[in-house]
Protein backbone atom coordinates (compact mmCIF):
# COMPACT_ATOMS: atom_id res chain seq x y z
CA UNK A 1 0.00 0.00 0.00
CA UNK A 2 2.90 2.59 0.55
CA UNK A 3 3.63 2.55 -3.47
CA UNK A 4 0.34 3.87 -4.11
CA UNK A 5 -0.12 6.26 -1.18
CA UNK A 6 3.15 7.99 -2.44
CA UNK A 7 2.14 8.21 -5.57
CA UNK A 8 -1.00 9.56 -4.55
CA UNK A 9 0.47 12.41 -2.11
CA UNK A 10 3.19 12.97 -4.97
CA UNK A 11 0.22 13.81 -7.15
CA UNK A 12 -1.44 15.86 -4.75
CA UNK A 13 1.60 17.80 -4.20
CA UNK A 14 2.42 18.45 -7.84
CA UNK A 15 -1.68 19.87 -8.39
CA UNK A 16 -1.17 21.98 -5.10
CA UNK A 17 2.02 23.52 -6.84
CA UNK A 18 0.23 24.00 -10.22
CA UNK A 19 -2.63 25.54 -8.52
CA UNK A 20 0.02 28.03 -6.77
CA UNK A 21 1.59 29.00 -9.55
CA UNK A 22 -1.84 29.46 -11.34
CA UNK A 23 -3.09 31.71 -8.96
CA UNK A 24 1.08 33.83 -8.68
CA UNK A 25 0.35 34.06 -12.61
CA UNK A 26 -3.24 35.73 -12.13
CA UNK A 27 -2.17 38.38 -9.69
CA UNK A 28 0.75 39.26 -10.87
CA UNK A 29 -1.35 39.90 -14.13
CA UNK A 30 -4.02 41.70 -12.81
CA UNK A 31 -1.88 43.48 -10.11
CA UNK A 32 -2.47 47.08 -9.38
CA UNK A 33 -0.32 49.38 -10.89
CA UNK A 34 2.76 49.73 -9.39
CA UNK A 35 5.72 51.90 -8.88
CA UNK A 36 8.37 51.96 -12.23
CA UNK A 37 11.44 49.57 -11.84
CA UNK A 38 14.75 51.17 -11.83
CA UNK A 39 17.04 48.21 -12.45
CA UNK A 40 19.38 49.56 -15.24
CA UNK A 41 22.76 51.21 -13.78
CA UNK A 42 24.31 53.94 -15.36
CA UNK A 43 28.14 52.89 -15.94
CA UNK A 44 29.42 56.31 -16.93
CA UNK A 45 28.29 59.67 -18.21
CA UNK A 46 30.72 61.07 -20.88
CA UNK A 47 31.55 63.67 -23.34
CA UNK A 48 31.74 62.46 -26.92
CA UNK A 49 33.00 65.54 -28.78
CA UNK A 50 30.32 67.78 -28.64
CA UNK A 51 27.51 65.54 -27.18
CA UNK A 52 26.93 63.96 -23.73
CA UNK A 53 26.59 59.94 -24.17
CA UNK A 54 25.42 57.52 -21.38
CA UNK A 55 27.00 54.07 -20.97
CA UNK A 56 25.23 51.02 -20.27
CA UNK A 57 25.09 47.47 -19.86
CA UNK A 58 24.99 45.84 -23.34
CA UNK A 59 21.21 44.07 -23.10
CA UNK A 60 18.78 43.14 -25.79
CA UNK A 61 17.00 46.47 -24.65
CA UNK A 62 19.79 48.76 -24.83
CA UNK A 63 20.89 47.79 -27.93
CA UNK A 64 17.93 47.56 -29.67
CA UNK A 65 17.94 49.95 -32.87
CA UNK A 66 15.60 53.03 -32.52
CA UNK A 67 15.07 55.98 -30.31
CA UNK A 68 14.29 55.21 -26.57
CA UNK A 69 14.32 57.14 -22.99
CA UNK A 70 15.63 56.13 -19.95
CA UNK A 71 13.25 57.47 -17.32
CA UNK A 72 14.42 58.40 -13.76
CA UNK A 73 13.21 58.44 -10.38
CA UNK A 74 11.59 61.82 -9.60
CA UNK A 75 10.03 61.86 -12.94
CA UNK A 76 13.20 62.72 -14.78
CA UNK A 77 14.28 61.43 -18.04
CA UNK A 78 16.99 61.65 -21.37
CA UNK A 79 15.78 60.87 -24.45
CA UNK A 80 18.46 58.75 -26.23
CA UNK A 81 19.35 58.57 -29.80
CA UNK A 82 19.34 55.48 -32.37
CA UNK A 83 23.55 55.03 -32.53
CA UNK A 84 24.56 52.39 -30.72
CA UNK A 85 27.97 52.89 -29.90
CA UNK A 86 30.19 49.89 -28.76
CA UNK A 87 31.95 50.33 -25.14
CA UNK A 88 33.74 46.90 -24.73
CA UNK A 89 32.99 43.66 -23.24
CA UNK A 90 29.21 43.79 -21.85
CA UNK A 91 29.12 48.07 -22.17
CA UNK A 92 27.50 49.66 -25.01
CA UNK A 93 26.87 53.74 -25.36
CA UNK A 94 23.99 55.99 -27.14
CA UNK A 95 24.02 59.50 -27.62
CA UNK A 96 21.94 61.75 -25.88
CA UNK A 97 19.31 64.38 -27.80
CA UNK A 98 17.54 65.44 -24.92
CA UNK A 99 17.26 65.90 -21.08
CA UNK A 100 14.19 66.88 -18.71
CA UNK A 101 14.69 70.79 -17.49
CA UNK A 102 17.11 70.89 -14.84
CA UNK A 103 18.73 66.97 -14.75
CA UNK A 104 21.59 66.05 -15.06
CA UNK A 105 22.25 62.51 -15.02
CA UNK A 106 25.33 60.97 -13.44
CA UNK A 107 26.76 57.54 -13.20
CA UNK A 108 25.63 55.60 -10.78
CA UNK A 109 22.13 56.80 -11.11
CA UNK A 110 19.83 53.93 -11.86
CA UNK A 111 17.00 54.10 -14.90
CA UNK A 112 14.35 52.33 -16.39
CA UNK A 113 14.40 51.57 -20.24
CA UNK A 114 11.49 52.81 -22.02
CA UNK A 115 9.91 53.37 -25.20
CA UNK A 116 7.79 55.72 -23.77
CA UNK A 117 9.18 58.95 -25.82
CA UNK A 118 7.32 62.29 -24.24
CA UNK A 119 5.88 62.13 -20.77
CA UNK A 120 3.49 65.43 -21.68
CA UNK A 121 2.13 66.55 -24.27
CA UNK A 122 4.29 69.88 -23.98
CA UNK A 123 7.41 67.60 -24.78
CA UNK A 124 5.89 66.07 -27.74
CA UNK A 125 5.31 69.75 -29.13
CA UNK A 126 1.43 69.40 -28.52
CA UNK A 127 -0.46 72.05 -27.08
CA UNK A 128 -3.03 70.53 -24.36
CA UNK A 129 -5.88 71.19 -21.94
CA UNK A 130 -6.95 68.93 -19.08
CA UNK A 131 -10.49 67.58 -19.19
CA UNK A 132 -12.05 64.73 -16.72
CA UNK A 133 -14.09 62.47 -18.12
CA UNK A 134 -17.71 61.35 -16.19
CA UNK A 135 -17.46 57.70 -16.43
CA UNK A 136 -18.77 54.65 -13.73
CA UNK A 137 -15.78 54.87 -11.89
CA UNK A 138 -15.81 58.21 -11.20
CA UNK A 139 -14.33 61.41 -12.95
CA UNK A 140 -11.32 60.30 -15.51
CA UNK A 141 -8.57 62.61 -16.04
CA UNK A 142 -8.21 63.34 -19.71
CA UNK A 143 -5.87 65.43 -22.37
CA UNK A 144 -7.79 67.01 -25.01
CA UNK A 145 -5.32 68.03 -27.53
CA UNK A 146 -7.25 70.02 -30.60
CA UNK A 147 -5.78 69.24 -34.20
CA UNK A 148 -4.50 71.83 -36.93
CA UNK A 149 -8.87 72.39 -37.19
CA UNK A 150 -9.68 73.18 -33.94
CA UNK A 151 -13.39 72.73 -35.15
CA UNK A 152 -13.07 69.20 -36.00
CA UNK A 153 -15.63 66.48 -36.19
CA UNK A 154 -13.57 63.83 -36.45
CA UNK A 155 -11.26 62.76 -32.87
CA UNK A 156 -9.26 60.07 -32.35
CA UNK A 157 -9.68 58.38 -28.57
CA UNK A 158 -6.12 57.28 -27.81
CA UNK A 159 -6.15 54.07 -25.43
CA UNK A 160 -3.30 53.04 -23.29
CA UNK A 161 -2.48 49.69 -22.29
CA UNK A 162 -2.04 47.78 -19.44
CA UNK A 163 1.04 48.37 -16.58
CA UNK A 164 1.69 52.25 -19.25
CA UNK A 165 0.63 55.62 -18.60
CA UNK A 166 -1.44 57.62 -21.13
CA UNK A 167 1.82 59.56 -21.94
CA UNK A 168 2.97 56.39 -23.84
CA UNK A 169 0.26 57.17 -26.23
CA UNK A 170 1.04 60.97 -27.17
CA UNK A 171 3.81 59.31 -29.69
CA UNK A 172 0.25 58.64 -32.11
CA UNK A 173 -1.44 61.81 -31.02
CA UNK A 174 1.32 63.83 -32.91
CA UNK A 175 0.35 62.45 -36.14
CA UNK A 176 -3.47 62.56 -35.19
CA UNK A 177 -3.20 65.48 -34.61
CA UNK A 178 -0.61 66.58 -37.79
CA UNK A 179 -3.34 65.34 -40.03
CA UNK A 180 -6.45 67.68 -38.00
CA UNK A 181 -8.21 65.13 -35.91
CA UNK A 182 -9.27 66.33 -32.42
CA UNK A 183 -7.57 63.76 -29.59
CA UNK A 184 -8.94 62.11 -26.43
CA UNK A 185 -5.97 61.05 -24.30
CA UNK A 186 -7.99 58.84 -21.79
CA UNK A 187 -7.37 57.46 -18.51
CA UNK A 188 -9.65 54.27 -16.82
CA UNK A 189 -10.17 52.94 -14.10
CA UNK A 190 -7.41 51.38 -12.03
CA UNK A 191 -4.67 52.51 -14.42
CA UNK A 192 -2.67 54.52 -11.99
CA UNK A 193 -4.01 57.61 -13.15
CA UNK A 194 -7.96 57.04 -13.41
CA UNK A 195 -10.31 56.41 -10.43
CA UNK A 196 -9.37 53.38 -8.24
CA UNK A 197 -12.07 51.20 -7.85
CA UNK A 198 -12.45 47.67 -5.93
CA UNK A 199 -9.11 46.01 -5.07
CA UNK A 200 -7.34 48.57 -7.61
CA UNK A 201 -6.66 45.55 -9.73
CA UNK A 202 -7.40 45.49 -13.61
CA UNK A 203 -9.95 43.27 -15.39
CA UNK A 204 -7.36 43.29 -18.20
CA UNK A 205 -10.21 45.27 -20.16
CA UNK A 206 -13.66 43.28 -19.71
CA UNK A 207 -14.66 46.43 -17.15
CA UNK A 208 -11.88 49.28 -18.55
CA UNK A 209 -14.11 49.08 -21.56
CA UNK A 210 -17.19 51.12 -19.53
CA UNK A 211 -14.66 54.41 -18.70
CA UNK A 212 -13.18 54.70 -22.17
CA UNK A 213 -17.16 54.31 -23.74
CA UNK A 214 -17.95 57.34 -21.58
CA UNK A 215 -15.12 59.39 -23.48
CA UNK A 216 -16.56 58.20 -26.23
CA UNK A 217 -19.98 60.00 -25.02
CA UNK A 218 -17.66 62.67 -24.14
CA UNK A 219 -16.54 63.40 -27.75
CA UNK A 220 -20.50 63.15 -29.13
CA UNK A 221 -20.90 66.13 -26.38
CA UNK A 222 -18.39 68.29 -27.80
CA UNK A 223 -19.11 67.73 -31.53
CA UNK A 224 -17.59 64.30 -32.82
CA UNK A 225 -19.70 62.64 -35.93
CA UNK A 226 -16.67 60.65 -36.56
CA UNK A 227 -14.09 58.59 -34.30
CA UNK A 228 -11.12 56.76 -34.53
CA UNK A 229 -10.10 54.50 -31.71
CA UNK A 230 -6.26 54.23 -30.91
CA UNK A 231 -5.23 51.59 -28.63
CA UNK A 232 -1.87 50.19 -27.60
CA UNK A 233 -1.55 46.43 -26.20
CA UNK A 234 -4.83 46.16 -23.55
CA UNK A 235 -5.81 49.34 -25.09
CA UNK A 236 -6.15 47.33 -28.39
CA UNK A 237 -8.47 45.09 -26.54
CA UNK A 238 -10.59 48.11 -25.59
CA UNK A 239 -10.82 49.11 -28.60
CA UNK A 240 -12.30 46.22 -30.25
CA UNK A 241 -14.82 46.02 -27.91
CA UNK A 242 -16.11 49.18 -28.60
CA UNK A 243 -15.80 48.92 -32.33
CA UNK A 244 -18.51 45.59 -32.13
CA UNK A 245 -21.10 47.17 -30.17
CA UNK A 246 -23.85 47.67 -32.46
CA UNK A 247 -24.86 51.86 -31.49
CA UNK A 248 -21.36 52.85 -32.79
CA UNK A 249 -21.79 51.38 -36.26
CA UNK A 250 -22.08 54.88 -37.78
CA UNK A 251 -19.88 56.91 -35.28
CA UNK A 252 -16.28 54.37 -35.25
CA UNK A 253 -14.85 54.53 -38.33
CA UNK A 254 -11.65 52.42 -38.19
CA UNK A 255 -9.21 51.43 -35.48
CA UNK A 256 -5.60 51.75 -35.20
CA UNK A 257 -4.19 48.96 -32.84
CA UNK A 258 -0.15 49.27 -31.90
CA UNK A 259 0.87 45.88 -30.27
CA UNK A 260 -2.07 44.53 -30.18
CA UNK A 261 -3.14 42.27 -27.30
CA UNK A 262 -5.89 39.97 -29.21
CA UNK A 263 -6.24 36.67 -27.08
CA UNK A 264 -5.10 36.95 -23.78
CA UNK A 265 -4.78 33.24 -23.17
CA UNK A 266 -2.22 33.16 -26.19
CA UNK A 267 -0.36 36.89 -24.29
CA UNK A 268 -0.37 34.97 -21.11
CA UNK A 269 1.50 31.87 -22.11
CA UNK A 270 3.90 34.67 -24.07
CA UNK A 271 4.37 36.23 -20.99
CA UNK A 272 4.90 33.12 -18.68
CA UNK A 273 8.08 32.50 -21.96
CA UNK A 274 9.59 36.05 -21.32
CA UNK A 275 9.90 35.56 -17.64
CA UNK A 276 11.65 32.25 -18.39
CA UNK A 277 8.85 29.64 -17.27
CA UNK A 278 7.20 27.23 -19.50
CA UNK A 279 4.56 29.01 -21.60
CA UNK A 280 2.33 26.34 -21.11
CA UNK A 281 2.34 27.37 -17.38
CA UNK A 282 0.35 30.83 -18.20
CA UNK A 283 -2.79 28.01 -18.91
CA UNK A 284 -2.85 27.35 -14.91
CA UNK A 285 -3.99 31.46 -14.55
CA UNK A 286 -6.94 31.15 -16.99
CA UNK A 287 -9.63 29.10 -13.84
CA UNK A 288 -8.62 31.70 -11.34
CA UNK A 289 -9.51 34.20 -13.55
CA UNK A 290 -12.64 32.87 -15.28
CA UNK A 291 -14.20 30.31 -12.21
CA UNK A 292 -16.62 32.13 -10.29
CA UNK A 293 -14.81 29.73 -7.05
CA UNK A 294 -11.62 31.02 -7.97
CA UNK A 295 -11.39 34.79 -8.52
CA UNK A 296 -12.05 36.03 -5.18
CA UNK A 297 -8.91 34.89 -4.37
CA UNK A 298 -7.07 36.86 -7.20
CA UNK A 299 -8.57 40.07 -5.71
CA UNK A 300 -11.28 40.34 -8.33
CA UNK A 301 -14.94 40.87 -7.41
CA UNK A 302 -15.98 39.06 -10.91
CA UNK A 303 -14.87 37.03 -13.29
CA UNK A 304 -13.13 38.09 -16.56
CA UNK A 305 -14.93 36.66 -20.07
CA UNK A 306 -11.78 35.73 -21.36
CA UNK A 307 -13.28 34.00 -24.46
CA UNK A 308 -15.49 37.17 -25.25
CA UNK A 309 -11.86 38.96 -25.43
CA UNK A 310 -10.68 36.77 -28.01
CA UNK A 311 -10.71 38.91 -30.90
CA UNK A 312 -9.40 35.53 -33.59
CA UNK A 313 -12.71 33.71 -32.15
CA UNK A 314 -14.46 37.02 -32.81
CA UNK A 315 -12.67 37.84 -36.13
CA UNK A 316 -16.10 37.77 -38.02
CA UNK A 317 -16.96 40.50 -36.02
CA UNK A 318 -14.88 43.16 -37.16
CA UNK A 319 -16.59 45.95 -38.70
CA UNK A 320 -14.29 48.76 -39.90
CA UNK A 321 -10.97 49.79 -41.46
CA UNK A 322 -8.00 48.17 -38.97
CA UNK A 323 -4.57 49.31 -39.32
CA UNK A 324 -2.29 47.22 -37.02
CA UNK A 325 1.36 48.20 -36.44
CA UNK A 326 3.38 45.32 -34.69
CA UNK A 327 6.91 44.41 -33.66
CA UNK A 328 8.19 40.99 -34.60
CA UNK A 329 10.32 40.64 -31.43
CA UNK A 330 7.43 41.33 -29.31
CA UNK A 331 7.23 38.74 -26.46
CA UNK A 332 4.37 40.23 -24.78
CA UNK A 333 1.58 40.36 -27.06
CA UNK A 334 2.38 37.54 -29.75
CA UNK A 335 2.58 39.14 -33.49
CA UNK A 336 1.48 36.31 -34.76
CA UNK A 337 -1.94 36.63 -34.25
CA UNK A 338 -1.82 40.14 -35.78
CA UNK A 339 -0.54 38.20 -38.51
CA UNK A 340 -3.57 35.19 -38.13
CA UNK A 341 -6.04 38.22 -38.15
CA UNK A 342 -4.97 40.10 -41.09
CA UNK A 343 -5.33 36.80 -43.04
CA UNK A 344 -8.73 36.00 -41.56
CA UNK A 345 -10.00 39.64 -42.13
CA UNK A 346 -7.93 40.62 -45.66
CA UNK A 347 -10.72 43.09 -46.74
CA UNK A 348 -10.97 45.30 -43.52
CA UNK A 349 -6.93 44.63 -41.88
CA UNK A 350 -3.51 45.99 -43.21
CA UNK A 351 -0.89 44.62 -40.98
CA UNK A 352 2.39 46.57 -40.88
CA UNK A 353 5.68 44.23 -39.31
CA UNK A 354 8.21 46.25 -37.38
CA UNK A 355 11.74 44.74 -36.02
CA UNK A 356 10.57 45.88 -32.77
CA UNK A 357 9.62 44.64 -29.12
CA UNK A 358 6.06 45.18 -27.45
CA UNK A 359 4.76 49.09 -27.91
CA UNK A 360 8.01 50.20 -29.71
CA UNK A 361 7.11 50.26 -33.37
CA UNK A 362 7.19 53.75 -33.36
CA UNK A 363 11.01 53.53 -31.60
CA UNK A 364 12.50 51.19 -33.94
CA UNK A 365 11.37 53.07 -37.26
CA UNK A 366 9.64 56.25 -35.95
CA UNK A 367 9.21 58.17 -39.51
CA UNK A 368 7.69 54.91 -41.64
CA UNK A 369 5.67 54.44 -38.28
CA UNK A 370 4.72 58.50 -38.85
CA UNK A 371 4.17 58.38 -42.56
CA UNK A 372 2.46 54.92 -42.15
CA UNK A 373 -0.19 55.62 -39.82
CA UNK A 374 -0.30 59.50 -42.09
CA UNK A 375 -1.11 57.79 -44.84
CA UNK A 376 -3.67 55.08 -43.20
CA UNK A 377 -6.19 58.32 -41.99
CA UNK A 378 -5.51 60.66 -44.91
CA UNK A 379 -6.80 57.51 -47.23
CA UNK A 380 -9.48 56.86 -44.96
CA UNK A 381 -10.79 60.87 -45.03
CA UNK A 382 -10.58 60.83 -48.65
CA UNK A 383 -12.15 57.64 -48.77
CA UNK A 384 -14.76 58.94 -46.46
Amino acid sequence: MRGPMALGGVMAATASLSLGLGLVIARRLTAPSRTRRFDLPIRAVEQDGDRQVIVLDRTHQTESPGEFTLLFPGGHWVQLSAEVLDRGSGRLARAVTATAPGFTPSADDRASWSGIYFMTPADAGLSAYDVAIPTPSGPAPAWRIDGSDSQSTRWAIHIHGLGSPRAGTLRGVQVTTDVGYTSLVVSYRNDGEGPRRGSGRSTLGATEVEDVDAAIQYAIDQGAREVVLFGWSMGAQVALQLAARPRYSRLIAGLILESPVLDWAATIKANCARTGLPAAAGLLALPWLTSPLLVHAVGLTGTIPLGDLDWIARAHELAVPTLILHGTNDGSAPSALSRELAVLRPDLVQLEIFDSDHTMTWNSDRERWRSTVAAWLTAKVTAD
